[in-house]
């Protein structure tokens, strides 16, 4: 067995994924010690070796988990503003009020625990600015020094939702943060390097070319999408071409094979180049430097570097003349990824370029008098029907006209798009000006496909969106694709459709009837509720929106919604008109069908686009779904809308309990519903009011709830110290279990014939990378001072 075979590659990929499905990492000591004992395992000559390749994968992956984290800010450090100095280190991208940019920090004032470290800034005008600050100065490779408030990354944890965690932690993000005194930021040095010079010619690209077409040949020729909208994205992802519009793994392969091509009709023609060097090394050690020059055109960005490390990998073994099959090749790349960069599982970009290699190679046969054109259809058949599953666990969608424009995006955009756009890159970088016209026939080719595609995309059939599956679904799912693809004659085929069931239509446990299910999304310091009955969905408010920035209607609620099979909405109701409760109606709307929408008498309209009128919540409304009664309690049909005051208070009752919603009222409104509606107060379930603030919460309303479990919906440090401690004491003496959001993620609770069950997203979908986690280990270890921190001191602005 030899050590870089399948065997061992593939137990390798096992030891790395069971590290990173684990909810803790073992300590650093023990992980060395069993890095030492695995290597020796490993290189023994013995045919159990892959059990050394196995634990390898477990301990170098921990090891690399423990320095990503070790490398993230200090929680002790959140609270402080810092004067760091270092260099933008990607292409800045400029919005309307902000500007977003990576920074490499050289050095920082109080400490050397950032030097080295990358963290994402954001750059906001002043709040009265009328026109944008000096932010829209930034220009990739300068060298700057900010006063900096950074946090450790931490984001929101919802099913379907982005887990920014993660991805901190794949990507070796230290710290997120924003530039205060921005007047007394300084630039200490001029753009030069790579990144300067990829930001010079996507400037070029965006001033020569018409502005329909110029922000996706950008994006095609340097990976630059700063310039895509969302409706770009929301294109590409109904058609299934997102991973064709930017540089990708797939682009790095294409353009090696292409100079690889090349190369090898030179060597044919040339009859004295075979005598200095055989022409399958020259082919080998064109395609890698093909790779390595498009991979900078990104910027190093990840999912290149991967490409790039496999194709040299190949090439060394052709250098060495060491014959291998595609498993061997792939085996040995695969090893040599997981080696560089363990982490790299946890990005989706790992599992479908290896699983679509992967696919390819074991099913289609190795016939050169193939034609083309059947070749290339076998292919895109293969990889539709392989990566589906993986497309599906990963994306929680699949769209159903992909595999077809597919077939026409591929060969376009690759074969004549990009190689279009490259040879003006070319051009350019040569003599300013002389890529344009060749830029310009790029864009025309792009624009001749692109309406055909858009209008594609408008279709029912382009996406479909899927709930979110159990871990075993992944599996049958795949067993299913290999039965699918097994050669032609294997008995049982349409069999095969149903080991994708659980996959593709998954058990969403709807309550029974008369039973009811109540979720607290996580939004961060904002309220947003679902509430399902066996046939009825309710959504109480919708999350915080801002201007040109974070909407939690798009990024938190509807993808919650998704994941949780819910396709469209019987009713909304909305507390009140603030932002952090309101802000999202308009991307709910967008996305799903909202019949029926309540609000209190008098709310502004915060979105003019809502498809249909808001009828008032007032008290005394009452309907029945599936056996669970809802009844308004607040506000009256007289009472003047002030703003936390008049929310709309909704209580759910069912025959194994009742769920109080309560919006942001106070303690008045509070004392008030306790007088008149004393009965209604009492609940197994309550949505604790505003946030846990210390206005609301009355003591007598506490006491008389008799809650089991009291739900904060916060924002993980916000501003307010929602919820404040003294609240969240009372309902603890009351005898209620308080869960937040900001510590548990997204909240599931059922009432039902078994009682009252919980779920935690956090708890249940427990990783070693999360930030609450990570917080609780920090507060437990005694508490350093500060002067134990490495301090510079004199450093200011």
């Amino acid at each position: 067995m030899p050590p870089f075979g399948p065997a061992c590659a593939a137990a390798l990929l096992t030891g790395t994924g069971l590290c990173l499905l684990a909810p803790v990492l073992p300590p650093v000591t023990a992980s060395a010690g069993l890095c030492v004992l695995a290597l020796y395992l490993w290189g023994r000559r013995w045919r159990a070796r892959w059990c050394g390749a196995l634990l390898f994968g477990f301990a170098w992956t921990a090891l690399h988990g423990a320095l990503a984290l070790h490398r993230q800010l200090p929680p002790l450090l959140e609270k402080e503003e810092l004067v760091v100095t270092g260099r933008v280190s990607g292409l800045p991208s400029h919005g309307a009020r902000q500007t977003r940019f990576d920074f490499q920090i050289e050095s920082a004032d109080i400490t050397e625990r950032l030097d080295g470290r990358r963290v994402i800034l954001s750059w906001y005008d002043d709040h009265d600015a009328k026109m944008p600050g000096p932010r829209v100065r930034l220009r990739a490779g300068e060298r700057w020094r900010f006063a900096v408030k950074l946090r450790a990354p931490r984001g929101l944890r919802n099913p379907g939702g982005f887990d920014s965690e993660r991805h901190a932690v794949a990507q070796r993000i230290a710290a997120t943060g924003y530039v205060r005194k921005a007047f007394s930021a300084r630039r200490l040095g001029k753009a030069r390097g790579l990144m300067a010079w990829r930001e010079q010619m996507s400037a070029r690209i965006g001033q020569g070319v018409p502005a329909s077409s110029s922000r996706f040949l950008r994006a095609l020729a340097l990976g630059d999408t700063r310039g895509l909208t969302d409706p770009d994205w929301q294109v590409l992802r109904a058609s299934g071409l997102t991973h064709l519009i930017a540089i990708s793994g797939f682009h790095v392969g294409m353009v090696a094979a292409a100079l690889a091509s090349l190369v090898g009709l030179l060597w044919r023609v040339g009859a004295w180049l075979p005598r200095h060097l055989p022409r399958p090394q020259a082919m080998a050690i064109a395609s890698a430097f093909a790779g390595l020059g498009y991979a900078a055109l990104a910027g190093f960005a990840l999912p290149t570097v991967r490409t790039v490390l496999m194709m040299s990998v190949w090439a060394l073994a052709r250098l060495g003349r060491r014959p291998a099959t595609v498993g061997q090749a792939l085996a040995l790349a695969l090893s040599a990824v997981l080696l560089f960069d363990p982490l790299a599982p946890l990005t989706a970009g790992f599992w479908l370029s290896f699983a679509g290699v992967a696919w390819l190679a074991w099913c289609l046969p190795d016939d050169q008098t193939s034609p083309m054109w059947r070749s290339f259809l076998s292919a895109q058949a293969v990889a539709t029907v392989g990566l589906l599953p993986l497309s599906v666990v990963l994306f929680d969608q699949a769209s159903l006209l992909g595999p077809f424009l597919n077939l026409l995006a591929i060969p376009w955009w690759t074969l004549v798009v990009v190689p279009l756009s490259l040879l003006a890159l070319a051009l350019e970088s040569i003599a300013p000006a002389a890529g344009l016209p060749i830029w310009r026939l790029a864009a025309a080719c792009f624009d001749g496909l692109w309406p055909l595609i858009e209008a594609c995309a408008r279709s029912r059939l382009a996406l479909w969106w899927l709930p979110e599956a159990s871990i075993g679904a992944l599996p049958l799912a795949l067993l299913g694709a290999l039965w699918l693809l097994l050669p032609r004659g294997v008995p049982g085929k349409p069999l095969a459709l149903l080991l994708w069931c659980p996959l593709l239509w998954p058990n969403r446990q709807w309550p029974a009837r008369g039973e009811v299910q109540v979720a607290v999304i996580d939004v961060g310091q904002g309220l947003s509720v679902l509430v399902q009955t066996h046939r009825h969905r309710l959504l109480y408010d919708t999350g915080p929106a801002t201007r040109d920035g974070f909407d939690a209607g798009e990024r938190a609620v509807v993808p919650a919604l998704r994941a949780w099979g819910v396709s469209e909405l019987d009713r909304m109701v909305l507390s009140h008109g603030d932002n952090d409760h309101a802000g999202g109606q308009a991307s709910v709307h967008a996305a799903l069908q909202v019949a029926d929408s309540l609000a209190p008498p008098g709310m502004p309209a915060l979105s003019p686009r809502l498809p249909a009128p808001v009828r008032p919540c007032v008290r005394g409304q009452a309907w029945r779904w599936d056996g669970v009664r809802f009844r308004v309690l607040h506000p009256d049909a007289h009472f003047p809308y002030l703003g936390n005051e008049a929310s709309c208070v909704l209580r759910i009752e069912t025959v194994h309990g009742s769920v109080l919603l309560t919006g942001d009222i106070g303690q008045v409104i509070e004392r008030e519903l306790l007088r008149s509606q004393p009965r209604a107060v009492r609940n197994e379930v309550v949505v604790v009011a505003h946030h846990g603030s210390g206005g609301s919460s009355d003591p007598g309303f506490v006491a008389a709830s008799h809650a089991r479990l009291a739900l904060v919906a916060s924002g993980h440090g916000n501003r307010f110290g929602h919820p404040r401690p003294e609240v969240v004491q009372r309902w603890q003496q009351a005898g209620a279990e308080v869960l937040d959001t900001a510590r548990s993620g997204a909240i599931q609770v059922w009432l039902g014939a078994g009682g009252l069950s919980v779920r935690e997203r956090r708890h249940a979908h427990a990783r070693w990378w999360d930030a609450v986690e990570r917080q609780q280990q920090w507060q437990s270890e005694p508490e350093n001072p500060r002067k134990s921190l490495p301090g510079r001191g004199g450093d200011s602005l």
